[in-house]
Formats: structure tokens, C-alpha cells, sequence
């Protein structure tokens, strides 16, 4: 495993410390950090170009369970995992069922809610729309937070629990094509190519994130607004505890 050398911010120390597993470019990262904490990302492939924050190249899993055995864990008070999401999720099966594609993707959900447990920490698990097995005990929406993109995310709460928003009324259609019919709309569809889906300067704009140019990456994100919106309802638990303790 390599480590990046990323500058530690102005006042991290002073910041409870996050673990970001499967960090991809930071889109997790930068709500939590908005929310008050210090982050540590971890992803298999090198984003320490473009992830905004220290940066830990290696299997996601294989750090956290090596965290957990060395006791190096307590150095964190929370944890963010988004693993791989294309086994059995809405986009990868529902519209390209007939491709015959999501059908062989690994699902990492419980495996990582297995090490997230073992280690002792509060964590959040990003669950994407249409898996059988999902848990759903926060979904968060693009128009909760006047986003161009709707970007449907539900989260598992591991050791701390927080009141359900209300998931608005959509204004509108996300615009593209879909069935052969092409509807415009407040939200460009920030998945895939062609088929009036965003470019890359429309999914900067609707989901906040700047930092990053690299498509892939985008597709793959969480607009900082959720995570900024869960972070600071964790830190509130976090707190809550603390003064219980």
C-alpha cells in the first residue's frame, strides 16, 4: 500500500477523523468535511491526483480489517463505506436487462457491514435504488437539496440512528431519452453517455462537484450535499454519546 502526501488542513487535528472506504474522488469526503470532520481516504485504484483529502492506495476491505486487528481503528470515530454498487442495483439490471449486464458483479454490502461491525465503529454503507436487500434507513434525494440531479441514495446506519427526512416532490422529468421518448426537465441524468445524458461540465454543476473532470468518476459519485446533510446529523449523535458516556 502506498500513502499519499497530502498536506493535513488547518485545524484537522481539532476535527473527529473519518475512514472513506471505497473513497473513489471524494464526493462522500467533502460533505463529511463540510460537516466538521477530518477524512482519510481508501480506494484500490490511485485517486491521490484529484481526492481532496490524506489518501491510502490499497483493498479497501483488506485496510480496514488490518485497521481493526492493529488496533490503529481507534484512531477514527466514524466510518463511510460506498462499495462497488453494480451487482443488483436499478441502473446495472433494470435498464439493460436485456444486455443481460449487473448479473455478475461481486456485492461487497456484507462483507464490508461484517468488518464495519467487527470494528467497533458508527458507520453509514451508500446502497444504491433497486437491490433486494438494501437497507434503507436513510434515502436522500437531489431535489431535498435543489440539485440538478436526483442521484436516489439509500443509507445503512451501522451503531447510530437519525430521524428520516422527507423525500420531496420531484419537479419534473430527468431529461433524456428513455423508451423511445425524449422528455426534458429540471435534471440531466448523470449515468452513462449519449441519449441527452449530462456532459461532464452539466454533472459538475448539478452535483457540486468541482475537483474532478473525470466522467467515470462523476457517474460514480454522491453530491457532497448528502453527506454534508449526514455528517452533521452523525456528529450530533456523536455527541450525544459523548456527553451520555
Amino acid at each position: 500500500m502506498t500513502q499519499s502526501t497530502h498536506i493535513q488542513r488547518d485545524g484537522d487535528r481539532d476535527r473527529p477523523l473519518l475512514l472513506d472506504l471505497f473513497c473513489c474522488a471524494g464526493g462522500a469526503a467533502v460533505g463529511y468535511e463540510r460537516a466538521g470532520f477530518a477524512v482519510e481516504g481508501v480506494d484500490i485504484i490511485d485517486r491521490s491526483a484529484r481526492y481532496p483529502y490524506p489518501f491510502r492506495q490499497g483493498d479497501a476491505l483488506t485496510v480496514l480489517a488490518e485497521l481493526t486487528e492493529t488496533g490503529e481503528i481507534r484512531r477514527y470515530a466514524a466510518a463511510h463505506a460506498s462499495p462497488p454498487c453494480q451487482a443488483g442495483c436499478a441502473l446495472t439490471v433494470g435498464t439493460n436487462r436485456s444486455q443481460g449486464w449487473g448479473g455478475d458483479h461481486v456485492d461487497l454490502i456484507a462483507p464490508t457491514r461484517a468488518l464495519l461491525d467487527a470494528s467497533g465503529l458508527p458507520y453509514v454503507i451508500e446502497q444504491p435504488d433497486g437491490k433486494a436487500d438494501v437497507r434503507k434507513d436513510i434515502s436522500l434525494c437531489g431535489e431535498m437539496f435543489g440539485l440538478g440531479v436526483l442521484r436516489h441514495r439509500n443509507f445503512e446506519l451501522g451503531g447510530w440512528t437519525t430521524a428520516k427526512p422527507k423525500h420531496v416532490r420531484h419537479r419534473g422529468y430527468v431529461r433524456g431519452w428513455r423508451h423511445g421518448v425524449y422528455r426534458d426537465g429540471p435534471y440531466v441524468a448523470a449515468y452513462g453517455s449519449g441519449g441527452g445524458k449530462a456532459t461532464v461540465a452539466e454533472m459538475q454543476q448539478a452535483m457540486g462537484i468541482t475537483w474532478t473532470d473525470v466522467r467515470e468518476e462523476l457517474t460514480e459519485a454522491i453530491p457532497p450535499t448528502f453527506t454534508e446533510w449526514l455528517g452533521s446529523a452523525l456528529l450530533a449523535r456523536l455527541g450525544s454519546l459523548a456527553v451520555a458516556a
